[in-house]
């Protein structure tokens, strides 16, 4: 019984130890010295090299979709040589790198760079510029593709936060969706 008193009137007063703080792994990467600039937005199952994050700078307003690896190192060599590969990975600012894609140690990724889904990035991509494909070559800049993009757009198939799921989208709004896309091949949403 006093041992339960003490323990009611530390929580009261509010002596109780604080609960450890959970630290994401992009909190440990940054630790161990990977850089990050502002608004870097990193979706679920993405793989920066951990072993080598140090060697990784991403800079500001950059998305990764989920699953990109990132890699600083090539271990290829280490049972031959015993020695493992390392070269540094940069990616600039304003880039985006689709879904399932692989960054290559040793690459840069310039500014307004966007990566399509699923690319192998094994060389240095140039600033406002579209890479896709195994590996990654040069599909257009950003620009002409951002443009493309903006001429599809029309009242019909442009659609406000209010449908997604962050905003609780109804069924009917799901639907209008659907219908726009079987009607212009393409939505976009915010």
């Amino acid at each position: 019984m006093k041992y339960l008193l003490k323990k009611i009137a530390k929580k009261l007063i509010g002596f109780n130890s604080p609960k450890p703080i959970h630290k994401t792994l992009l909190d440990k990467l940054k630790e161990n010295g990977l850089t990050v600039g502002t608004n870097f937005n990193m979706l679920p199952e993405c793989i920066i090299d951990y072993s080598h994050c140090w060697h990784i700078t991403i800079g500001d307003d950059v998305t990764l979709a989920p699953r990109v690896h990132i890699l600083a190192h090539d271990a290829s060599t280490k049972n031959h040589l015993n020695y493992t590969i390392v070269k540094n990975v940069i990616i600039g600012n304003n880039v985006f790198v689709g879904t399932s894609s692989i960054i290559m140690p040793g690459v840069s990724i310039g500014d307004n760079a966007i990566i399509g889904a699923g690319s192998v990035v094994t060389k240095s991509v140039p600033e406002n510029s579209v890479y896709v494909g195994n590996p990654a070559k040069f599909a257009c800049t950003t620009s002409e593709f951002i443009e493309k993009q903006k001429l599809k757009m029309n009242s019909e198939n442009v659609f406000e936060e209010a449908y997604t799921l962050r905003s609780n989208i109804t069924s009917q709004m799901k639907s209008e969706m659907i219908e726009s896309i079987k009607n212009n091949g393409i939505a976009f949403v915010i």
